[in-house]
Formats: C-alpha cells, structure tokens, sequence
C-alpha cells in the first residue's frame, strides 16, 4: 500500500500542472486561430488575469484541505500553484503595459494614480514577485524565519486580488463575490481555534475507523 501512495501523488501533481497550463495553452490556440472577441487586448488581459485569481486562491486553498481533509498532496503542489498564479499576473501586467499602453510609463502612472483597481492589482503583482523569487528551499534556508513572514504577504495579495476583480467586473459582480467568500473561507479555516477544531475531528474519525475495523487473524491469536 505504502508503494502506492507515491505514484497517486504524481499523478495528482501531474494533473495540477496541466490544469495550470490549460488557460494558457487555451489562449495561445484561441490567438492562433483568431478566436479572441472584438476586443482581442481586453480578453488576454481579462483570461491572463482570471487564471492568476484562480490559481493564486488555490495556492492558498493547499494547507485548509490539508487541514480539513488530511490530504497532505495539496501542500506538495502549493509552491507550483503560486508561482504559475505570478506567472499569469506577470503576463497580465505585461499585456496592460505594453499591448495596451506600449510601454508608456507617463499613462501608466496616471492609470495607477487615478484609478482605484489598477492601483489595488499592482499593488498585488508588486507582493507576487518577491514571493515569486523567494520560493526556492534556497531562499528559505537564508532568509530562516524572515521567510515565513515575508510569505504571510501573500493573504495580503489574495485579498487585494479580490478587490481587483470585483472593481474590474463593475456590473456583474456575483461570481468575483462568490470567489471571495471561497477565499474568506480558507483564511478562516488557517485560524488557530479552527484548525484545532478540525485536527481534533480529523483524529477522533481515524481512532473511530480503526476501532470499528475488523480484528485480523493475527491480532486474534495475540
């Protein structure tokens, strides 16, 4: 059994990268083939930038469903999780920069200063890169406990990721509420009280299915 665990962890991972690659294999195809909206500029930006919510709140999601479930192979696919979520809002940024401003600096400062939710979406991209950077064991070694603090930053950027999208969308702002509620969520399962609540539940239900397990030919003849 031990044997197989492994290899059903590979899977999983093998499955996540590929679920994270899917909008962006998606977009280059729809690009190829000319399948972008009328307004090609604002659906990579708004694509680019969905995927990055997206992953970034799952990135985040790794340790409550460890919490809550036991699966410790969300915690192993944690760290691919945040740094494909940075690469999306890096090609996000890169499409609002250059594709739509070229690279002019002196309109994206007005934007920046001027507009509310391209300020609070910097701001994000802006804590995603030192995040980004420091991901490696190398960096974690180095920075010892630092590490762990400056990471924490990352609930900061989820919720002005939520802040983001809810502006961004303006009209219709359900599903961008829903997303956030999901991430209110999984910030409230890593509260102490609550994490102990659930460990306390996860142990009494394995001491109760091993209780309830029939004995076996050996532990019957001891």
């Amino acid at each position: 059994m031990a044997s197989r665990i492994p290899n059903r962890i590979t899977i999983f991972r093998v499955l996540v990268h590929l679920a994270a690659l899917a909008p962006l294999a998606v977009l280059l195809w729809d690009m190829w083939e000319g399948n972008l909206s009328v307004n090609p500029i604002q659906d990579i930006t708004f694509r680019t930038g969905k995927a990055a919510m997206v992953l970034l709140t799952f990135s985040l999601a790794a340790t409550p469903v460890v919490i809550v479930f036991g699966f410790k192979g969300a915690r192993q696919v944690r760290r691919a999780l945040g740094l494909y979520a940075f690469l999306y809002a890096a090609l996000h940024f890169l499409t609002y920069a250059w594709l739509d401003y070229g690279w002019d600096l002196y309109l994206i400062r007005l934007e920046i200063t001027e507009k509310l939710y391209v300020l609070v979406g910097f701001a994000a991209f802006l804590i995603l890169i030192p995040l980004a950077v420091t991901s490696t064991k190398g960096w974690q070694r180095r920075l010892k406990k630092g590490w762990i603090r400056l990471h924490k930053l990352v609930y900061a950027a989820g919720v002005l990721v939520m802040l983001h999208y809810i502006w961004v969308q303006k009209a219709d702002i359900r599903q961008p509420l829903a997303w956030t509620l999901f991430l209110a969520l999984l910030l409230i399962v890593r509260l102490p009280p609550v994490r102990r609540w659930f460990t306390r539940r996860r142990t009494r239900k394995a001491v109760s299915r091993r209780s309830s397990r029939p004995a076996t030919k050996l532990e019957t003849s001891n």
